[in-house]
C-alpha cells in the first residue's frame, strides 16, 4: 500500500544509474503464463535498449487491483499493466463486446480474431483519450463456473452466489442463469469462497492452482461461457515519447511476450487440470453447453441493442466463427 501511495503521489518516472525505470504491473503470480510473458518483454527491451531502460515487473497485485493499476497507468505512475477487457469497459464501451457470453464459438475463432493485429489495433486505440492504449493480448482460456456444489445444468445455479468480473454483461449473464452475481476483486475470491460469502466463481483452470481456488471449490463445470482476453496496456504519453526506433522495440517486446504467454498457457492449463484433479480433489464436469447458451440469448441481444459500437465487432466475429463451425465438435 505504501508503494502504491508513493507511485500515485509522484505520478512520474524514476531514473536509476542513468536508466529510465519502466514499471509493469500484473495481478498474477511469478509462475503464471502472463508473468513469464512479461519476462520476455523485459528481456527484449533490455537487450535492445538496456543502456536506456530497466524494466521492473510487479506481480500479485502489489501495485493494487486491476482498477487501481489502470488508474496508475493513466497517470503515468506506472508504465504498463495487464488487465482483462472487462476492466476496460468503463473507459471504452467497445470492450463490452468481449464480455458477451458465447461471443466466440471456438477457441480457433477466438485466436484468429485476437491475432488479427490490424483489426485489433482499431479497438486498442479506443482508449487513447483516456491516456493509455493496449499493445497486445494474452490468452486467458475459456471461463467456466466452479463452486462448492456440482453444477450440471443452468438449473443448478439457481440461488448460488457467484463471483463475476466487474462487468454489467457478466452480471446480467449470471442473473440469466438464476444465480446472484457478486462482482469483487480477484484477490478476494479465495477467502470469500472459504468463508461462504460466495458459493463459487467463474474463471479458467489456472485459478484452481495458481490462486489455490481448488482448495475451496471442488467442482469445475465446462460450460465455456466466455473467452475474455487480458491486455497489456501502456501509458500513452510514455509510448508517444519514445523515438520511432524505441517504439518498435517496445511493440516487438509485446509481440514476443504474447507468443511466450500463449505457449506457456497451453502447457500450464494441462498441468493445472492434472494437479487440481490428483492433488486437490477437484471434479471436472462436462455439461451441455447449448443448455447454458440458450439461457443468455437475451443478454446477447441486450448488448447489441444498447451498445452501438459492439454490433460491427460482433458481426466480424460471427464471420470468423462460421469458418470453424463443426471443426471442434461444439
Amino acid at each position: 500500500m505504501c508503494l502504491v501511495f508513493m507511485l500515485s503521489a509522484t505520478g512520474c518516472s524514476s531514473v536509476t544509474n542513468g536508466k529510465r525505470i519502466v514499471r509493469v504491473a500484473t495481478m498474477q503470480s511469478e509462475t503464471h503464463p502472463e508473468y513469464l510473458g512479461l519476462l520476455k518483454f523485459k528481456e527484449y527491451v533490455e537487450k535492445e535498449l538496456g543502456d536506456k531502460y530497466e524494466v521492473q515487473i510487479f506481480p500479485n497485485e502489489i501495485l493494487g487491483a486491476a482498477q487501481k493499476a489502470i488508474e496508475l497507468t493513466q497517470t503515468g505512475a506506472i508504465d504498463f499493466t495487464i488487465v482483462g477487457t472487462a476492466n476496460l469497459e468503463t473507459f471504452a464501451s467497445v470492450y463490452e463486446i468481449f464480455s458477451m457470453p458465447y461471443l466466440f464459438t471456438s477457441e480457433d475463432a477466438y485466436h484468429e480474431v485476437m491475432n488479427d493485429t490490424d483489426y485489433m489495433n482499431k479497438i486498442f486505440s479506443s482508449t487513447d483519450e483516456q491516456g493509455f492504449r493496449a499493445l497486445t493480448w494474452y490468452n486467458a482460456g475459456t471461463r467456466n463456473f466452479y463452486a462448492k456444489k456440482e453444477i450440471d445444468s443452468p438449473e443448478d445455479m439457481k440461488g448460488l452466489k457467484i463471483r463475476v468480473q466487474q462487468s454489467p454483461a457478466s452480471v446480467a449473464m449470471c442473473q440469466a442463469f438464476g444465480a446472484a452475481a457478486s462482482p469483487m476483486s480477484f484477490g478476494e475470491v479465495y477467502t470469500a469462497i472459504q468463508q461462504g460469502v460466495i458459493d463459487g466463481a467463474e474463471n479458467n483452470e489456472l485459478a484452481l492452482t495458481s490462486n489455490k481456488h481448488g482448495e475451496v471449490a471442488k467442482y469445475f463445470s465446462y460450460n465455456k461461457h466466455q473467452m475474455i482476453p487480458d491486455l497489456l496496456i501502456g501509458n500513452l504519453s510514455f509510448l508517444n515519447g519514445l523515438s520511432k526506433e524505441e517504439r518498435k522495440v517496445f511493440y516487438k517486446a509485446a509481440e514476443l511476450s504474447n507468443e511466450e504467454e500463449c505457449k506457456q498457457w497451453d502447457v500450464q492449463v494441462k498441468e493445472a487440470k492434472k494437479v487440481a484433479q490428483e492433488q486437490m480433489g477437484v471434479k471436472f464436469i462436462d455439461v451441455d453447453v447449448l443448455a447454458f447458451q440458450k439461457k443468455v440469448k437475451g443478454v446477447q441481444e441486450s448488448i447489441l441493442k444498447d451498445n452501438a459500437q459492439a454490433k460491427p465487432i460482433y458481426d466480424h466475429i460471427q464471420k470468423v466463427n462460421k469458418k470453424y463451425e463443426g471443426k471442434d465438435g461444439e
